[in-house]
């Protein structure tokens, strides 16, 4: 396989905005380079052997020089690195120097591709409530640099020509705002033109402040506006009183923390996205199988049980990828009933074309074992795939119904690497942090392993989000309460109190 450079644009910032390849190509990547302006989420998609490499430029600072990336670039292909994707922000050609990139790997016949991604030129003031163009007001717009490359002698805008568009974007323009305003007024443009600034746009924290070429550098101030901004002039702002969505959204300009295992977190993660929040995903816990001889027994053995009973959604992944890989066919299940604590348990389990044959009303172990009793399950075998240092109850109930019962520690929790520490204290002690969401008690103790529960509570007014009552005493221990716990102890009713709050 050849070794590529893969020029991923990742979008304005709405981890929903990246393409679909640009997705595929995290996924499989050996190395990462990636920009200021690229949302940190993407590189949880990395897998676990990736190379992350932080080449982000910002004003005032800079990980590394261009030249130092191209140069970066170059040296990671011709090393064992296969897949190297270059993630830019936006799209990588669109003011991104994704072009030169490219032309400093041809010249080092390197082999690359361009994977483009939605300019924040358009998605920006969409999200805003902005069309760029709108039929009764301009069929056209310029997208113009507000930062031209200062090496340069003199300038190579033609401000004529801009000053006679209709409607104007300037990207990364918030530093000479004015005297690119005392430019396009000096060509002819009206002063009292209508203007928006929009800060972080497509992402939770997300602020537009509207007016017009006169007063705008006031209301910037006012409203401490800064970099990364995107600036639209033009009569095209006056749609936003109607068309401003984004912004209403339910969880719009709040952060929440995810603490789950990486490969558990995209669903609750999507959510919040979705509803307008920004979702800080922390990986408080990864999820390790468990391989032994006694796991090969049970997955040979396991179509001579009576039941099958699954307590997780990560227990019904070990189980029958282990199952599939030694039997070829799930059919070989048989008469075998299933049963599962949780919804969502509950759909992994259909996705294999299986029937649930159980599922309690309240999604704890004490409902389960009633149910149970309530069918009068007696001299079964059953066999339960679950995590190791789960709670005894479930077991001891069912063996004194006079089952044989037997344990399958399939997977474990455990601590990410260390070197995640002290990013992930620094990120919930710095950072705005409306509330923290826990769906399993493995990741509250966890999480307590990476930041002071004590320190929290001095210095942070946090909201705790518990999916069930179990989780939630695991909270107390620490001496903090829940804001609110989980109806239904699923990530739906987990989201839905988070909305309420």
């Amino acid at each position: 396989m050849k070794t590529t450079v893969f020029l991923v644009g990742a979008g304005p910032g709405d981890p929903g905005l990246i393409t679909v390849k640009g997705e595929k190509l995290l996924k499989i990547a050996d190395v990462i380079v990636y920009d200021y302006l690229s949302n940190p989420i993407f590189l949880n998609k990395a897998n676990n052997n990736c190379k992350l490499i932080n080449a982000g430029k910002r004003l005032g600072f800079k990980a590394m020089s261009q030249a130092q990336i191209n140069k970066k670039l170059v040296s990671l292909a011709k090393q064992k690195y296969k897949n190297i994707v270059r993630l830019k922000g936006g799209d990588p050609l669109l003011f991104g120097r994704g072009g030169e990139e490219a032309e400093y790997l041809k010249k080092n016949k390197i082999n690359f591709e361009i994977v483009p991604g939605i300019t924040s030129a358009i998605a920006v003031p969409a999200y805003a409530g902005i069309p760029i163009s709108h039929r009764d007001s301009t069929s056209s717009f310029c997208i113009v640099t507000g930062h031209e490359d200062p090496e340069k002698n003199k300038s190579n805008l033609n401000w004529k020509a801009i000053a006679a568009f209709k409607s104007i974007i300037f990207l990364m323009g918030t530093k000479n705002l004015k005297s690119n305003i005392e430019k396009l007024i000096e060509n002819g443009i009206d002063k009292n033109s209508k203007i928006a600034v929009i800060q972080w746009g497509t992402h939770s924290m997300q602020k537009t402040v509207e007016g017009n070429l006169s007063n705008i550098f006031s209301l910037i101030k006012q409203k401490n506006i800064k970099s990364p901004a995107v600036i639209v002039i033009g009569d095209v702002c006056k749609y936003r009183k109607n068309l401003r969505w984004f912004e209403k959204k339910p969880l719009f300009g709040k952060s929440i923390v995810v603490t789950r295992a990486r490969k558990d977190a995209s669903n609750l993660v999507e959510q919040i996205f979705d509803l307008g929040g920004e979702a800080i995903e922390i990986p408080s816990i990864e999820i390790k199988p468990i391989y032994n001889k006694k796991n090969e027994i049970y997955i040979k053995n396991s179509t001579n049980y009576d039941w099958l009973v699954f307590t997780s959604v990560n227990g019904v992944e070990e189980f029958f990828s282990r199952f599939i890989k030694f039997h070829h066919d799930i059919r070989k299940l048989g008469k075998t009933k299933i049963a599962t604590i949780g919804s969502e348990t509950a759909r992994s389990v259909k996705r294999y074309g299986l029937k649930v044959d159980l599922i309690p009303t309240k999604f704890i172990a004490e409902s389960l074992i009633k149910e149970f009793k309530n069918q009068k399950v007696k001299k079964n075998k059953i066999l339960i795939p679950r995590a190791a240092k789960s709670r005894e109850l479930l077991i001891e109930e069912l063996r004194k119904m006079d089952n044989k019962v037997d344990e399958m520690k399939i997977y474990k929790s455990i601590l990410p690497s260390k070197k995640l520490k002290n990013n992930i204290r620094d990120r919930i002690m710095n950072e705005n942090i409306f509330g923290v969401t826990f769906t399993s008690s493995s990741t509250v103790d966890n999480f307590f392993k990476f930041i002071d529960s004590k320190t929290l509570k001095r210095n942070k007014k946090i909201k705790f989000f518990c999916i069930g009552p179990i989780t939630a005493n695991t909270l107390k221990k620490y001496n903090l309460r829940p804001n609110k716990i989980a109806k239904e102890f699923t990530i739906k009713s987990l989201i839905n109190e988070v909305i309420k709050s």
